[in-house]
């Protein structure tokens, strides 16, 4: 095998797409469908492929197309559950905080320190609160079995060291800082990527452009986006994976959504920055503005927990009233304001929040806790929850799935399966390649970076300004199944996050479909 090349098999190609959808049209059942392929879809595909069931797995666009590309791209340990006597699901976070980070995934999440300035504005007593908080989200890290050498501990800093991690904070009333640490992705997107390539990897059927347009317990009437064509996908379980759309496909689903706005800022605008920053809302408990400093010269800001009513957009807009609440806090910390201006982009989520209760709380007081419901036809669905928790939501969802249906499998494997191009940070660190590509795509890095020897053109960014890099195009057509302009620089690249930058990049997206579809129709 060329090392310009990984194994075939984990490889997401339009031609396999077309493979597969044949021989699901010509009657081969499966025993899992997989509606939706977000994290938790995924995820689900992964654990059935790996307990050595055949599954489908579906999405109406792509990999990560919904919620799952627009969080804060952390992996939280829960204390924000903690805080508010959530202990399960606070535990939860913790353990799969831990298996990420150390299992399976090590490649794609790492360590962010985190610093919650103390000013006038903060009493001793509300920061000796939040010290003691920390020092319990330090105790999950044991109680969850993460090493020592994962996260460090929280400490108390002094105004100088807090100044070194965030020089742009306010100096007037600055009397030190509180350290913690926690998880941070490179990127959700990849994370769902790398989930769905290992499932292949295993087996499954990950097909996108696919649209589920009625489904039951037996499987789903499909259609293909690409062709038109309809088709029935037959199968001996079926899981509902479709987040807040999920009450679009089965009855008795009663959700209620809500927006998480983040705002994109360049690099430069808050210079030196080192760690992210915990910023109190003014006037809440418990709640605060992130502030997370990117590997890619790019600062998020967020995030808000709005309610949303009415149709759901397929990509929902951040509105201007999200933008200026998170400029506000924002400033209330920096010597120098942010303005709006100075927002080169902006991104929102939707939550699929479980309405259990109908008390009408807020959405920020709505438990994140998972539920797993199954239909009176057999269909289980799984809502709630956050990207961290993904890989237990799945194998939830599977377990019930299999006992709905009144099948058995092997048991789950996931929180011991490596995902594509996992490796230990020591093993990739000795990898003579650009730290950037190892953070995005672990070991497989070497082989994308090594493409570049045989087209020099490939190493050229896709964009003045931009990092990401023509072969990073390559990569995502040839396999991670990549297959227009929007899946290569809104989800397998994140270019689409400025859209200035995506409109300098168009081109050179395009440049990459194009020699694709010679190569192909060559071969």
């Amino acid at each position: 095998m060329s090392r310009t090349e990984p194994r075939s098999d984990f490889s997401l190609t339009a031609a396999r797409r077309a493979r597969e959808l044949d021989e699901l049209a010509a009657g081969t059942t499966v025993d899992v469908l997989v509606v939706g392929l977000g994290a938790t879809g995924a995820g689900a595909a992964l654990d059935a492929a790996s307990r050595g069931l055949s599954v489908a797995a579906i999405d109406a666009y792509d990999l990560a197309f919904g919620t799952s590309r627009w969080s804060s791209k952390l992996i939280h340990g829960g204390l924000r559950y903690l805080a508010s006597g959530q202990l399960g699901v606070a535990h939860e976070s913790a353990v799969e905080r831990g298996v990420l980070m150390e299992r399976t995934a090590p490649h794609l999440v790492r360590a962010q320190p985190f610093v919650l300035p103390l000013t006038s504005l903060t009493s001793r007593r509300n920061a000796a609160l939040a010290q003691a908080g920390l020092r319990a989200g330090d105790l999950l890290r044991v109680s969850a079995g993460t090493a020592r050498r994962t996260l460090p501990g929280p400490r108390r800093l002094s105004a100088v060291e807090t100044l070194r991690s965030a020089p742009g904070l306010r100096t007037h009333g600055l009397y030190g800082g509180l350290l913690s640490w926690d998880g941070q992705l490179a990127d959700d997107a990849r994370l769902v990527t790398a989930i769905a390539r290992t499932a292949a990897g295993h087996g499954a059927r990950v097909l996108t452009r696919t649209r589920a347009l009625s489904v039951t317990g037996s499987g789903a009437l499909v259609r293909d986006e690409l062709t038109g064509q309809e088709l029935t996908i037959r199968a001996r379980a079926v899981v509902n994976a479709t987040g807040v759309w999920a009450d679009q496909l089965v009855d008795g689903v009663k959700l209620r959504p809500s927006r998480g706005t983040h705002l994109v800022l360049r690099g430069s605008t808050l210079p030196g920055l080192t760690a992210g920053l915990h910023i109190p809302v003014p006037g809440e408990t418990n709640r605060f503005v992130l502030v997370l400093p990117q590997g890619d010269g790019r600062v998020y800001v967020g995030l808000t927990d709005e309610p949303v009513d009415g149709p759901l957009q397929d990509e929902p807009t951040p509105p201007e009233s999200d933008i200026g609440f998170l400029l506000d806090v924002l400033n209330t910390a920096l010597d120098t304001p942010v303005h709006r201006d100075d927002v080169v982009g902006a991104f929102a989520g939707l939550r699929p929040l479980l309405d259990d209760d109908g008390s009408g709380s807020r959405t920020s007081d709505i438990s994140r806790r998972h539920a797993v419901l199954t239909s009176s036809e057999g269909v289980v669905t799984i809502v709630g929850g956050k990207l961290t928790t993904y890989r237990r939501m799945a194998q939830d969802a599977l377990d019930a799935a299999l006992a709905a249906r009144g099948m058995t499998a092997a048991p789950c494997r996931t929180a011991r399966l490596p995902l594509v191009g996992a490796a230990a940070p020591a093993e990739l660190a000795a990898l003579p390649v650009p730290r950037r590509l190892l953070a995005r795509y672990g070991t497989e890095a070497t082989a994308l970076h090594a493409l570049g020897e045989s087209d020099p053109r490939l190493r050229e960014p896709v964009a003045d300004g931009v990092e990401t890099t023509r072969a990073e195009l390559w990569w995502a057509i040839r396999h991670e199944g990549a297959l227009d302009e929007s899946d290569l620089l809104d989800r397998r690249t994140r270019v689409g996050l400025v859209p200035a930058d995506r409109a300098a990049a168009l081109d050179a997206a395009r440049e990459a479909l194009d020699a694709a579809a010679h190569e192909s129709a060559g071969s």
